[in-house]
């Protein structure tokens, strides 16, 4: 057994608690035995928990070596909990605050890769708040807006279908479709309830085969290591791949998530090589995991991940096992680079 003491971090104050507490779950499974291993629970109001006891982060991180966060969305992976375990000086997995806050942030993230030759971006419009964001076009988003407006300002720049979501978060959540104008101004009004930072991104929909591909630092003697891509394909009867098509435990809501991936050679590459090309623009650590459309007019770049789900049911574990590679390899080599300070 290791002398290493290892504080793996999951729950946080955001809409994605339970999919952390199942990935927090997986690596404590993984490691427990090799490791001594703290179970460090942030509780939904942001408060630090060690062995059901309600501590400070300082106290509750006091004879770690390294933390692995295991938190997803809001508080883990926009920068939130890295400026926590900075201030502790506390070693972690994944990017530092300023990449994780940037990837959290899809018009910031498009924006930062859209120099990127090697993909293609959906239209997009950004409703918000504060109309001084570098990213997109923006209207205001408060009390009493019309939204009937703000459908016609985004119908102008692009047609239907639509894909509206918040503008910071993961899991799907709060995602939805409006295949009309008419559908919009509601689709709009729906999403802007679950975002945290009054911000609403309206995307063209894509339609075309969506991917998933991961990468690795350091691994297997490659600086950027891709994972095998994961095709998925959404159950029958929905366009998106929604919550529930990614955790509900009914295989008819679940998608199927093919890996390998029937992709021809040269796509597989294209994926493979533009997953790269994200992290690095990004500036992110360790590892991602980046989000794709391919459809017949190019590779449509999505979203990046930061700090991907490692439940049973998540997409990066089934690329480790098609390369066999298990989860507790994985979190070796992360925990081992997260040491040896290479962010």
């Amino acid at each position: 057994m290791s002398d290493l003491t290892i504080a793996v971090l999951r729950g946080g104050p955001s809409s994605e608690y339970e999919v952390s507490l199942k990935s927090g779950a997986a690596i404590i499974n993984a490691l427990d035995g090799s490791y001594k291993v703290l179970d460090i629970l942030i509780d939904r109001s942001g408060n630090w928990h060690r062995n059901g006891v309600e501590m400070s982060p300082t106290q509750a991180l006091l004879s770690a070596d390294v933390a692995v966060i295991a938190l997803h969305g809001a508080y883990g992976e926009d920068g939130t909990v890295q400026r926590i375990l900075d201030k502790v000086g506390l070693p972690y997995t994944g990017s530092d605050a300023y990449a994780s806050a940037l990837a959290m942030h899809k018009p910031r993230t498009r924006f930062a890769v859209a120099g990127l030759s090697m993909i293609k971006f959906p239209e997009h419009f950004v409703v918000r708040e504060d109309d001084a964001e570098p990213a997109g076009e923006g209207v205001e988003l408060q009390r009493g807006k019309n939204y009937n407006s703000i459908a016609q300002d985004i119908f102008k720049r692009f047609g239907p279908p639509y894909i509206v979501k918040p503008a910071s978060g993961g899991s799907s959540v709060g995602l939805t479709i409006a295949n009309s104008i008419i559908e919009l101004p509601e689709a709009i009004r729906s999403v802007a309830e679950h975002t945290t930072d009054n911000q609403v991104l309206v995307e063209q929909l894509i339609k075309g085969r969506e991917t998933t591909c991961g990468v690795v630092e350091n691994y297997r003697d490659q600086q950027h290591y891709a994972l095998p891509p994961v095709e998925i394909i959404t159950p029958t009867g929905k366009t998106i791949f929604d919550y529930d098509a990614k955790y509900s435990t009914d295989a008819q809501l679940c998608a199927q998530e093919i890996c390998p991936a029937d992709f021809t050679r040269e796509e597989k590459a294209q994926i493979e090589e533009a997953a790269k090309a994200v992290h690095i623009a990004l500036d992110l650590a360790h590892y991602s995991r980046s989000d794709f459309i391919l459809s017949p007019h190019g590779l449509y770049f999505l979203e990046v991940n930061t700090l991907p789900g490692l439940t049973e049911q998540s997409l990066l574990p089934k690329s480790l096992d098609t390369i066999g590679s298990s989860l507790k390899d994985f979190l070796e080599h992360i925990v081992e680079l997260a040491m040896s300070g290479n962010k």
